[in-house]
Formats: C-alpha cells, structure tokens, sequence
C-alpha cells in the first residue's frame, strides 16, 4: 500500500485493460481526494465503464495498479468490496423481489443484522423516495424508481466511496433531479463519489472535477470552470436587421474581441469581459447606426472543451434535459 494510496480514497497508477487486441483503457492515472465529487466525463465506449469496473474490482487490469480506500484492487479486493458501494448502468435486479426483500437480501450479505437490516433499510427506502412502493415487485418500477432502488442497495452497508456508473442514463427529469439531489446529500455527508456519465450538465451540475476521456486516455482534467477558461472567452452572437451592413457591423465587433463565424445575417465575436461588456457593444453598434435584432452570449461549455481536446461533439451535449424520456410510474 503506497502512502498516496492512504491519502486518496481512489488511486490509479498507469492503468491498463486490453481485450484481445484492443485496448480499451490506455493508461490512465488518477488521484481522487476524500469527499470530492470526481465526474469522469466521455462518450460511450470511451473507456468509463471498464475504468469503473476495474477500479471496483469486477474486472483485472491488464496492467498498473489502483487502490481504492487504501487497498489494491488486486491483491486486497475483499477489502475494497467491503468499502464500496457500487451502482452500476446495467446493474442487475430481480424484477419478482419486492424492493424491501432486495434491500434485506444486500444487507445480509454484508452480514448486517436482521434488526440493523430493518431500521437501515427503512431509512433509505424513505430516503430515496421508496417507502410506498416498498412492497411491490422491482419489475413493477419505472426506470427511475430502479435506479433510486439500485442507490439504496449501494448505501446499505454504509460506504466510504460510492461508484455511480451512468446514473441517469434515459431518465426523465424529474427523476434525475432526484439522484442529483441525493448524490449532493451524501456528499455533504462526507461520502466521495465517483461519478461517469456522458452528460454534460451532469457534470457540471455535481463534479468538483472531472477528467475527460476519450479512446481509453485521459484527455484533459480539472474543475469544470477551469477547464472551460481553457476554451475561451464568451461569444457575442448579434442577429442583425435585414438591412444593417454585415461587414460594418463586423468592424465594429473587432474592436472587443476576435471574430468567429456565425450564421447569415449575424455577427459573431468573443467577448473577453462576458456580460459586462454587452453594453458597451450595443451602443458601439448603435452609434454606427447598425440596427440589431437580437442578441444572445454563449459561455463556453463542457462540450466546447471535449471538442477542443478531441475535435468532436459529445453524444448528449445537449441532454441532460433530454435524454430519452421515461414516464414515471406512481409510488
């Protein structure tokens, strides 16, 4: 056990999963600090999940080393098993058990008391939203109710470092609000999270940092503020008057930023002093007598630096609000 791996509740050191000839992580370091919220941000097949799985012990690294909760994920994984909880994307669970019974089942075998079992398991029954649904059968839930479920397994045995792989993939909002808000709750309480997903509000809505990766590297790391200040300034967006002169107008945007391209009949600028300096456009442009129609300032986004970093968009850049729906089924 390294003295690193002490410090850090999840340490990576050069890790490595081949299958056959492909490599699906290449290599990768981490160091994950106690009560963070670390977002691990890419598109699918990017390397999130065999990470996730390699890091809780479900799958071998082909080569490197990772310690989670102070113990090799190789050498000492019972012990790792017995500090993590773990909620995966594609987690499975009995549809014929009621949500009680599953939740008595995962408490036994971490070997906790029938009495513990029932108190801990109606707290968090009520603490993800479950109590009236408790004693129906999983196969009866919505997609968000089994993943709230699938939480409250996780936390049974009260873990220090909680793994959540993918986990409002195609919820609706109303559900994925839930989990955030739950995900920020054990936080508070001094739970670090490991968090995947390829959603970007997501991410910036949870992590208090996030490494982005992407054909098995990470291909950038640090808060989300950080990183989009890495993109740039903001862009000005100004939609002209069908009769205003597009090229007059762009010499007047010069004078605050560089140029960018925009569509027909707009101008387009970045705007080193973001929302302070709108005004002091918009006078410029009138006093050239440019008629303007609308304006909007985009800051940059997540998206904005995956596709710096990779020269592609992120599949769901748009969603976390609009992910394939799912209508909740009543509690």
């Amino acid at each position: 056990m390294s003295d690193s791996s002490l410090q850090h509740p999840i340490k990576a050191e050069a890790l490595k999963r081949s299958f056959g000839k492909i490599e699906a992580v290449s290599g990768i370091d981490l160091a994950i600090a106690q009560g963070e919220i670390f977002g691990f941000l890419g598109p699918n097949g990017a390397g999130k999940s065999t990470t996730v799985r390699m890091l809780t012990t479900l799958l071998l690294p082909s080569a490197g080393r990772a310690w989670v909760a102070g113990h090799d994920v190789v050498s000492d994984a019972d012990r790792v098993r017995r500090s993590i909880g773990v909620a995966l994307q594609d987690a499975a669970i009995d549809p014929l058990m009621t949500g009680r019974e599953l939740i008595k089942l995962q408490a036994t075998l971490h070997g906790i008391s029938k009495a513990e079992a029932k108190a801990k398991g109606d707290a968090l029954l009520e603490r993800v939203g479950l109590t009236a649904a408790a004693d129906r059968r999983v196969g009866t839930y919505s997609g968000g109710m089994r993943r709230r479920l699938d939480l409250a397994l996780s936390l049974i045995h009260e873990p220090k470092v909680l793994f959540l792989d993918e986990p409002t993939t195609g919820l609706d909002p109303n559900s994925r609000q839930a989990i955030w808000d739950e995900v920020r709750t054990l936080n508070h309480e001094g739970t670090t999270v490991f968090l995947t997903t390829q959603y970007m509000e997501e991410a910036d809505q949870l992590a208090g940092r996030i490494a982005i990766i992407d054909n098995g590297l990470i291909v950038a790391e640090g808060t989300p503020a950080s990183l989009k200040a890495k993109v740039g300034d903001p862009t000005l967006q100004v939609a002209l008057d069908p009769s205003a002169d597009e090229l007059a107008a762009e010499t007047v945007l010069l004078r605050f930023g560089e140029s960018v391209p925009s569509a027909v009949g707009s101008v387009a600028s970045r705007l080193p002093g973001g929302a302070e300096q709108v005004t002091e456009v918009v006078r410029a442009l009138d006093e050239a007598g440019i008629k303007v129609v609308g304006l909007e300032l985009h800051n940059p986004t997540l998206d904005d630096v995956f596709h710096q970093v990779t020269g592609r968009r992120l599949e769901g850049a748009a969603a976390g609000a609009s992910v394939g729906e799912e209508a909740e089924a009543p509690a």
